[in-house]
Formats: structure tokens, C-alpha cells, sequence
């Protein structure tokens, strides 16, 4: 079994930043993929950002919406993933869940993390 623990979220102004942390623990053999997903009341849960190993080399995808404000990073070592997110807008309050896809395929969402960006 995997245990992914997030923190991090928070209320900010508009313009702050943000840093989440997604920590995974447990049965873990090799990830693959750390990702976060974000999801606001009424909307489905969309990808934001995610991180694939392969070998030495880190590839990062990212949502049109948050290219150039957020940085997606993880540490291998620790089997931690961050979310750096700068310039925040109202319309990035969301719950903000993480998710880690191992080598098997198999994945886990953590419990997610409140983001709201209000003045």
C-alpha cells in the first residue's frame, strides 16, 4: 500500500504563491509518474502538472493554463513531488489532489489540499 501525504495549500491574494508537497511512503517499488489534478466545485478533475522518470531525466507536462507560473519538480530520493505555483488567480482555487502511477501501473491519489486565491 502507498500513503501519499500533501501539503502546502492555503488562502493567498491574487499574484502569491504556493508550494505544495505530495510525499509518498509505503510499498513503493519505482515510480513512474507524480502528478497534481486539481478540481472546483461543479468542475471535473483536470490535470495540472506532472512528472515522469525516465532513467536520469525528469519530463514535465503542464496545463495551458498554468504554463509559465507553475513548476512541476520532484525529489526521487524522498519519492516527493512539489508544485511551485507563482502568479495566482482566483480562478486557481481548487482542491489539489496528487496522484503517483508506480511501475506496475497501479496509482493513488492523496486527500488533496485546499488552494483558494481570493483578495
Amino acid at each position: 500500500q502507498v500513503q501519499l501525504v500533501e501539503s502546502g495549500g492555503g488562502l493567498v491574494q491574487p499574484g502569491g504563491s504556493l508550494r505544495l508537497s505530495c510525499a509518498a511512503s509505503g510499498s513503493i517499488f519505482s515510480i513512474n509518474t507524480m502528478g497534481w489534478y486539481r478540481q472546483a466545485p461543479g468542475k471535473q478533475r483536470e490535470l495540472v502538472a506532472s512528472i515522469t522518470s525516465r532513467g536520469s531525466t525528469n519530463y514535465a507536462d503542464y496545463a495551458d493554463s498554468v504554463k509559465g507560473r507553475f513548476t512541476i519538480s520532484r525529489d526521487n530520493a524522498k519519492n516527493t513531488a512539489y508544485l511551485q505555483m507563482n502568479s495566482l488567480k482566483p480562478d486557481d482555487t481548487a482542491g489539489y489532489y496528487c496522484k503517483v502511477v508506480v511501475s506496475t501501473g497501479v496509482y493513488y491519489w492523496g486527500q488533496g489540499t485546499q488552494v483558494t486565491v481570493s483578495s
